[in-house]
């Protein structure tokens, strides 16, 4: 587990044979403290092929308990039709950015 933001990661592989099973390409921290919320850019390898399939989205928020960052919930983005679907509808929601 993470005791920090910036040593979160989705980056994961295999335990039993060392395979890189997703790699994360970006990582955006959306909202920081107790609840922390980060957006993932990941892609997820093709067993069969053995190749990184196309760049999905995970929107996930985590938990500060006892000092570490625990996985809480989680969103993903499956293609980018899905993202701009979501784009579509935010954009309508809220069509003008707030002021900061």
């Amino acid at each position: 587990m993470a005791e920090t933001i910036e040593e979160i990661t989705i980056n994961w592989s295999d335990p039993a044979d060392g395979t890189q099973k997703v790699k994360e390409l970006k990582k955006e921290v959306l909202t920081k403290g107790a609840w922390t919320t980060i957006m993932f850019l990941f892609q997820e390898l093709n067993n069969k092929t053995g190749e990184f399939g196309d760049p999905k989205i995970r929107i996930q928020r985590y938990q500060k308990r006892d000092g570490t960052y625990m996985p809480k919930s989680k969103f993903n983005i499956t293609n980018a039709k899905q993202a701009y679907q979501i784009m579509e509808v935010m954009t309508r929601w809220f069509p003008e950015k707030p002021t900061e």
